[in-house]
């Protein structure tokens, strides 16, 4: 074949889902290795792709070469690259697709390493402060750079160096030119943890029940052997405490842990308590670093420089060597979950990495997943329970508030109830922190007219403005479209005076707050508050050394959290989530109020826990005070099965989206009873319904679920069924492997 000894199965990133061969020229014949990006032609294109297999013949007759080799080294381990071919099958996406979640888009883009030039001197001291005395006085500038670099102790950056002496560039080039300096470029680190203070710490010592989950762990570790550990551990039982001596035990032999939290806000107090302990051998992985910043940790990464990663869910794909640990802390947080495809949930491909790489993982939580326990009942996972906090700290007394009552007495709506204005005001008093939680954010959720009835929604999505007082717009959290200002009349019946906002959001609970308490400093976290860089961190860290006394905030406060201050929780809606029409509406409010609650008495002082609610006898709402977790379980495990909900099956959720109603609906039912004959009798499939969300972005949307016992099953039935009938090529179709909801 025109004197190739070599070809390549390559998958390009862009349009074909199928790899496709290539000729390796002499060249690049010594150099290759499955995982290293490379350039081929495609249909006239020149197209960047993944080496899959190194081949020593090809079919095709005609074969184009590959163009360039454009990485040195592999970007995807064997591991990664199993891994890959894993989570393609299971969440049922092409591999191309999958390939985009393993390597981030700095990696995949090429985005080069930072370099600046640094200004070292070429002479000893003593002989620079001679040429300094000589220049002085007829070359001023030359001579303050020279004055400036005796200062340092190495050398300057050129830049630092020119914004120090005041000079331009001309006189270091002069010096140069007379071998009086050395200029070379060098690799600038764009790592986030730079110039961050911190203080050491040393390890803590375990109570008993921390001491046998560690034992535990470490007895995996020393076997090396694969095994997934659940510590369910009540909020301040000290899991974090684990986790640390766990990866320094890793540590110990030569094994490097990846460390997963779910939300960007945990980030910034878990890195702190990282770098107490281990100082510069962690790197950091989230959304919000720049595309530099993530390309110089992902190298670091690579390189073996970092031994702990610590990021959210696409931190799991990171390049570590030796990996021996996987951490996956607050395990049942939806935000581990991936909305867009492939929607993988990281939880579980953690363990199936751990598996490859027959690592040790640690799933921690103060309420698993039903899935979770249900696997360490049945013996999949290594069960350790903390039962009670770590410190001298005591579990929150919790109250429940009938709010029904509470409107009666106000003769009206109220944020708050009596019990909690006279708690907060003795919280003020003490100089006490308080937490108050609602997970909606705005001013109002909604404006109507009394008149007419019409309410006012998104044009292009099927759902409520929400209206926020601070920006004066009505908006929708949907596709962000807003009205600004809002109408002052309603558009059908023009009436002005009839119009009425109605709900409550954090912006108002805020203004409540300062209405009743004009001295209380407030805090709020919501999507609002923390869009730009580093807000998380700023806000939380205004909160952490008490510079304000009450944080008001979305479920981005409710989880992992330690401020030893807070001694008063209000949940201001407790029911909120029991009405949504989904299986997993009351694993969500049991595991909301739980964690909130927990935020509270975490020091010295005691913790006290309010939840209004309209529901105060709900099941749920009780167990969740009590902190009854297990008597919370045994009930809904056994609705679960009743059922077939999870984890007595799997669950696959198809979502059809289009710009027509009726063909959108009619494709989906067309679809759902071509996938019902190929499956037969495997699985249930339901029918089609619309989504919870049924327009999005002037998209309509219908679902259908379906009910089985093997992933793989219903998998290769929905790729028979669109090869057998094709959906119309305007319809958006994405499937959702084991959704956390199948109500949006």
């Amino acid at each position: 074949m025109d004197g190739y000894s070599k070809f390549v199965s390559v998958l390009v990133d862009h349009g074909i889902d199928r790899p496709l061969d290539y000729a390796v020229p002499e060249r690049y014949a010594g150099q290759i290795k499955r995982g290293m990006q490379v350039e081929v032609p495609l249909k006239g294109a020149i197209r960047r792709g993944y080496i899959l297999a190194i081949k020593e013949t090809s079919d095709i007759s005609k074969i184009l070469p590959i163009q360039t080799l454009l990485s040195e080294e592999e970007l995807l381990t064997e591991e990664l690259f199993e891994l890959g071919l894993w989570m393609s099958k299971y969440y049922n996406a092409p591999l191309r697709q999958i390939l985009k979640s393993l390597l981030p888009a700095s990696i995949r883009h090429n985005v080069a390493h930072k370099e600046q030039f640094f200004v070292s001197r070429a002479i000893s001291k003593e002989n620079m402060r001679e040429e300094c005395a000589r220049l002085r006085e007829k070359h001023p500038a030359q001579a303050k750079v020279l004055d400036t670099l005796l200062m340092a102790h190495q050398g300057l950056l050129l830049t630092e160096l020119l914004e120090k002496a005041e000079v331009s560039k001309s006189p270091v080039e002069v010096l140069e030119k007379q071998g009086l300096l050395h200029i070379k470029k060098v690799r600038i680190d764009r790592s986030p943890l730079i110039g961050e203070e911190y203080l050491k710490t040393a390890p803590k010592i375990l109570n008993d029940e921390q001491a046998e989950a560690y034992a535990k762990i470490t007895r995996s570790l020393s076997e090396k052997k694969f095994e997934t550990h659940l510590i369910h551990g009540v909020t301040g039982s000290g899991k974090t405490e684990v986790y640390l001596q766990a990866i320094d035990f890793a540590l110990g032999r030569g094994l490097s842990t990846i460390m997963l939290v779910p939300e960007i806000s945990l980030t910034g107090q878990t890195i702190e308590r990282f770098r107490a302990r281990f100082d510069d051998q962690i790197a950091i992985l989230h959304h919000r670093l720049s595309q530099g910043e993530r390309f110089d940790e992902w190298h670091r990464i690579r390189r073996g420089e970092a031994k702990i990663v610590v990021g959210a869910r696409s931190a799991l794909f990171c390049p570590v060597h030796n990996l021996g640990l996987i951490i996956v802390d607050e395990e049942h947080d939806g935000a581990y979950k991936q909305s867009e495809e492939p929607c993988y949930h990281a939880r579980d491909v953690a363990v199936m990495r751990g598996k490859l790489h027959q690592a040790v993982v640690i799933l921690g939580t103060a309420t698993p997943s039903l899935e979770s326990y249900y696997n360490a009942q049945i013996g999949k996972y290594q069960l350790t329970t903390l039962s009670s906090r770590a410190t001298e700290a005591q579990l929150p007394k919790v109250h429940v508030v009938d709010m029904k009552k509470e409107y009666e007495k106000a003769l009206g709506f109220t944020c708050f109830s009596e019990l909690l204005i006279e708690k907060m005001k003795g919280c003020l008093a003490r100089g006490e922190q308080t937490i108050l939680f609602l997970n909606r954010r705005g001013y109002h959720t909604s404006l109507q007219c009394k008149a007419c009835g019409h309410i006012f929604t998104c044009p292009s999505c099927d759902v409520t403005l929400t209206f926020h007082r601070g920006e004066n717009i009505l908006a929708c959290h949907l596709c962000d479209h807003r009205v600004n200002p809002p109408p002052r009349s309603c558009p059908q019946c023009k009436q002005g005076e009839a119009l009425k906002y109605k709900g409550l959001g954090t912006e108002q609970v805020e203004r409540a707050v300062h209405a009743l308490f004009p001295e209380a400093r407030t805090l709020r976290i919501d999507a609002d508050t923390t869009r730009h860089k580093g807000s998380h961190e700023r806000l939380f860290r205004t909160f952490q050394t008490q510079k304000a006394d009450v944080l008001i905030g979305t479920q981005m406060i409710a989880k992992g959290l330690h401020f030893p201050a807070v001694t008063l929780v209000a949940v201001l809606n407790g029911d909120g989530g029991l009405h949504i029409p989904d299986f997993r509406s009351s694993e969500r409010v049991f595991q909301l109020i739980t964690q909130v609650a927990g935020r509270s008495g975490r020091g010295e002082l005691a913790g006290e826990v309010i939840v209004q609610t309209q529901m105060p006898d709900n099941a749920t709402i009780t167990q969740a005070a009590a902190q009854a977790f297990e008597s919370f379980f045994q009930s809904e495990i056994e609705t679960r099965k009743i059922f077939g909900f999870p984890p007595f099956s799997h669950l696959v959720k198809l979502t059809f989206c289009g710009v027509k109603l009726e063909e959108t609906s009619q494709a989906a039912s067309r679809f759902r009873l071509s996938l019902s004959q190929v499956l037969g009798n495997k699985a249930q499939v339901h029918p089609v319904v619309p989504s919870g969300h049924p327009k999005i972005k002037d998209f309509f949307r219908f679902q259908c679920l379906i009910r089985g016992q093997s992933v793989y099953v219903i998998n290769q039935a929905i790729q028979q069924a669109l090869s057998q009938n094709p959906l119309p090529n305007k319809l958006r179709f994405h499937i959702d492997v084991d959704p956390l909801s199948t109500f949006f």
